[in-house]
């Protein structure tokens, strides 16, 4: 099938793009029809969209208007179908330019398509607040949630929810859930602050090894694995969730730190020795200490690198943050946690684990079977 969407000229902001949608097509609707209906409406979940970073390129697929439109448990029962089949009838075929209507291409993805068939096959989906988040989280955040339910919840997951925008409230339940999910419980967040700083401590004497053993090719492998860990870190103390990889870069670029950071983090993959390696990645080191000591979570901490051991490869000695943001853990049910293992995306990167919601109990399970280990 050919995609049917408008050219690149005519492009806006996806997010900007649902707003308009529900405002101009799908709220006059629901109040000339279901005046009385209460619900919440908005446009959270996955989609380059919501993050914000979409562009021109993003309409070839899974973009265009769409609403996220909750009701009540009772309300939902009873109008969702008639909703549903209301509004394809009644949708204008476009807004502002934007086809309302959706096809498929060959793949199975979504893309805007011209129809004047009825009912379209829009993207104004009825949904439960429970359904909704225990279906793209797994978790009901209208519940208490515990250390194991954020740990288990990848944080890509969680910024799409948080970078969402709501419409409409009228459950005046989706304004309060955004700001429970806003960012980690403080204790959660010192947890995986200080696994962190633990992953940086496990390799980072490894890039001047392998350069000492004329492995140029490991040194810069090990090199851009720190270069990660470190931006990963900066999220962390900047209280950010981490989007995933093809975003990673994009969003680091707006974090307060970025414009210090980003030129050395660069010259570390220009470095064409692992001396000067070293030497950068000592920069990022410093830089970031500076970072942690404006936290005040610790005692203020050595901000210049040290020999690992007697070996002659200069490290920041982050085992020794790992240990003392530990040590200012009070939640009981967070130190149960398997110490150091800290969240999904610290110890998996596979996208067929962090992008599928029904992975995410056996995770659970990991924690709860795993004893705390020194």
């Amino acid at each position: 099938m050919s995609p049917e969407y408008p050219s690149a000229d005519r492009f806006m902001k996806g997010l900007d793009l649902s707003h308009v949608f529900y405002e101009e097509a799908v709220k006059p609707l629901l109040e000339s029809e279901f005046p009385n209906l209460v619900y919440s409406a908005g446009h959270l979940g996955s989609g380059s969209d919501v993050l914000g970073f979409d562009t021109e390129q993003s309409m070839d697929h899974d973009w265009g208007p769409k609403v996220l439109i909750f009701l009540g448990e009772k309300n939902y029962d009873k109008y969702h179908e008639s909703l549903d089949s209301f509004l394809g009838h009644n949708l204008p075929t476009e807004i502002r330019g934007f086809p309302i209507n959706f096809g498929y291409h060959d793949d199975g993805t979504i893309v805007m398509q011209l129809s004047d068939d009825r009912p379209l096959n829009h993207r104004a989906e009825i949904v439960t607040i429970r359904d909704f988040f225990e279906r793209y989280l797994t978790v009901n955040p209208l519940e208490k949630m515990n250390p194991i339910d954020w740990v288990v919840l990848p944080e890509q997951r969680l910024q799409s929810i948080v970078s969402g925008r709501i419409f409409h409230d009228g459950l005046e339940k989706l304004q309060s859930i955004l700001g429970k999910l806003s960012y980690y419980p403080n204790d959660v967040w010192l947890y995986l602050l200080s696994t962190q700083w633990r992953r940086i401590a496990q390799e980072e004497a490894f890039m001047g090894r392998c350069g000492q053993v004329g492995d140029e090719l490991g040194s810069r492998v090990v090199g851009s694995r720190l270069v990660y860990d470190i931006m990963k870190l900066c999220f962390l103390m900047e209280k950010q969730y981490a989007p995933y990889i093809k975003w990673f870069g994009t969003a680091f670029s707006q974090l307060r730190i970025a414009g210090v950071l980003t030129p050395i983090l660069e010259r570390v993959f220009e470095a064409t020795s692992w001396r000067e390696r070293e030497k950068r990645l000592t920069e990022a080191y410093e830089v970031v200490v500076g970072m942690h000591n404006d936290l005040g979570i610790t005692k203020p901490m050595e901000t210049k690198v040290s020999n690992f051991h007697n070996r002659p490869f200069l490290i920041i000695q982050a085992d020794k943050f790992a240990d003392a943001i530990y040590e200012t853990i009070q939640d009981e049910k967070v130190l149960s946690l398997p110490k150091f293992l800290g969240g999904v995306d610290q110890f998996v990167n596979s996208t067929d684990v962090l992008s599928k919601p029904k992975r995410y109990p056996k995770l659970r399970n990991m924690f709860e079977n795993d004893k705390v280990t020194s």
